[in-house]
C-alpha cells in the first residue's frame, strides 16, 4: 500500500519524461550515439528527482529489510509505468478500441496529441535510461541486488519491447505470425482433410463457437522467380448464430497475413447472400506470398460479415488457418470453427501496440485494424 501511494506521482513523472524524450529528434548516428547519456540523464530529470528525493528519506529511516521491500515496488511501478506510458502507450478503452484509435491518439500522454512512434535514437536513449534506472536501484550494493534486477519480470517486458519496436512492420508481423499459435481456436479446432468429401470427426476448438468456414487451400510448388502462389477456395459457411431484427446478409471475406506483402492484393470478399445461416459460395481468390518467403510465414483470415447498406459491415464470426498447418499439402480442405475474436498472448499484443502507432503505414494499420475487429457484443447473439 504504501509503495502504490507513490503510483500516481510517478506516472506524472513519466509523461514528463515522456514529452522531454519526444522532443529529441534526428538520426541515431555517431554523434547522437555519443550524447546519448547526456540525453538520459536529461530526460529521467523529473523521474529521478522525485525518486532521489524520497529514497534518501527511506534510505535513512527504515530498517535494510523494509528499504529493499520499498525499493522492489517501486522498481516494478517505474518500470511498468515507463513501458504503459512512454514504450507502449495504452489506454482505458477495451483492446479493440485501444488499438484502432491508437494511431492517431495516446490519451495516457498529457492533453492526448499526436501518436508518438520511437525513432531509433530514441530507443537508444531509452536503452542507456534503463541503465541509469538499474544502477540508482542497485545504489552501489546499499539497494537491490543486480541479480533481482537483471532478473525482474518487469525489465525483461520492457527490454523486449524496446527490441521489437525498431523492427519493421514486415518483421513484426512475422513475430505475429510465427508465435500466435491459437488466435481462434485451441490448435485442435481446424480440421483439415484431403478433399471436401470427407468431414472428419475431430471436436471444435472453439469454446463456443459462432459457426463454421469451409475452405479449401491449394498451394502451388515456388516458380523460378521465388514466388509462390495460394488459392483460397471459400466452400461455405454453416450454422453461423446470428440474430438480427433486418436482413441478414452474410459475406466472406479472405485476409493474407504475413510479410513482403505490401506490393501485393491481400485482401477479397465474396458476394453476400440473403438470409442464409448457411451458405454455400465457391468462389476462389488468388493470392501471390513474398518473393523467397517460407509459406510457415503466412496465415488466411477468415472472417465472416454481415452485409449493411449505409454503414458499417458488422463482424459475425472470424478464423484463421495457419499455412505452416497445411503446407505439406497441394491441396486440402479446412473446416474452420468461428471465433468471436482474435485471442493472443503478451508477444503479440506487443507487436500489435507498436503497429498501431505507425500512423502513416497503410500495412501496419490494415494489420491493427484486422486483428482487432470483434464480434458485437450486445448484437447478433
Amino acid at each position: 500500500m504504501f509503495g502504490k501511494s507513490f503510483q500516481a506521482k510517478i506516472n506524472t513523472c513519466m509523461r514528463q519524461v515522456g514529452e522531454l524524450l519526444y522532443q529529441i529528434k534526428g538520426p541515431l548516428n555517431a554523434n547522437a550515439r555519443n550524447s546519448a547519456e547526456a540525453d538520459a540523464d536529461n530526460v529521467l530529470r523529473p523521474l529521478m528527482e522525485f525518486l532521489d528525493a524520497n529514497l534518501s528519506i527511506f534510505a535513512d529511516l527504515c530498517e535494510k529489510t523494509v528499504l529493499k521491500r520499498v525499493l522492489k515496488d517501486l522498481w516494478k511501478i517505474v518500470l511498468t509505468g515507463m513501458e504503459k506510458t512512454i514504450v507502449l502507450p495504452q489506454s482505458n478503452d477495451s483492446l479493440g478500441a485501444q488499438l484502432l484509435t491508437a494511431a492517431t491518439k495516446l490519451s495516457n500522454l498529457k492533453g492526448g496529441g499526436e501518436a508518438k512512434s520511437l525513432s531509433p535514437r530514441q530507443c537508444a536513449i531509452m536503452e542507456v535510461a534503463l541503465d541509469t534506472i538499474k544502477a540508482f536501484f542497485h545504489a552501489g550494493g546499499n539497494g537491490l541486488k543486480k541479480a533481482y534486477l537483471e532478473k525482474s519480470s518487469e525489465l525483461s517486458s520492457l527490454r523486449y519491447a524496446l527490441s521489437l519496436y525498431t523492427q519493421t512492420t514486415d518483421a513484426l508481423i512475422k513475430t505475429f505470425v510465427t508465435t500466435q499459435h491459437a488466435q481462434v481456436h485451441n490448435g485442435i479446432g481446424i480440421r483439415i482433410v484431403p478433399n471436401e468429401k470427407v468431414r472428419p470427426d475431430r471436436p471444435a476448438g472453439v469454446e463456443r463457437p459462432v459457426g463454421e468456414a469451409i475452405i479449401q487451400v491449394d498451394m502451388s510448388p515456388p516458380a523460378g522467380s521465388g514466388e509462390q502462389k495460394v488459392s483460397v477456395k471459400v466452400i461455405a459457411i454453416n450454422d453461423m448464430k446470428w440474430q438480427t431484427s433486418g436482413m441478414f446478409r452474410p459475406f466472406v471475406e479472405v485476409n493474407l497475413v504475413g510479410p513482403l506483402l505490401a506490393d501485393k492484393k491481400r485482401k477479397f470478399q465474396t458476394k453476400s447472400k440473403n438470409n442464409s445461416w448457411s451458405a454455400k459460395f465457391n468462389e476462389t481468390f488468388p493470392f501471390v506470398l513474398g518473393k523467397g518467403s517460407s509459406a510457415e510465414l503466412y496465415e488466411v483470415q477468415v472472417t465472416v460479415k454481415d452485409y449493411c447498406f449505409g454503414r458499417a459491415d458488422r463482424v459475425v464470426g472470424l478464423a484463421v488457418v495457419q499455412l505452416r498447418d497445411v503446407a505439406d499439402r497441394r491441396s486440402c480442405v479446412c473446416w474452420c470453427p468461428m471465433g468471436p475474436r482474435v485471442a493472443m498472448d503478451e508477444t503479440g499484443l506487443t507487436a500489435l501496440r507498436i503497429l498501431s502507432q505507425r500512423p502513416n503505414d497503410e500495412v501496419a494499420k490494415e494489420f491493427v485494424k484486422l486483428k482487432s475487429e470483434t464480434r458485437p457484443a450486445e448484437e447478433g447473439r
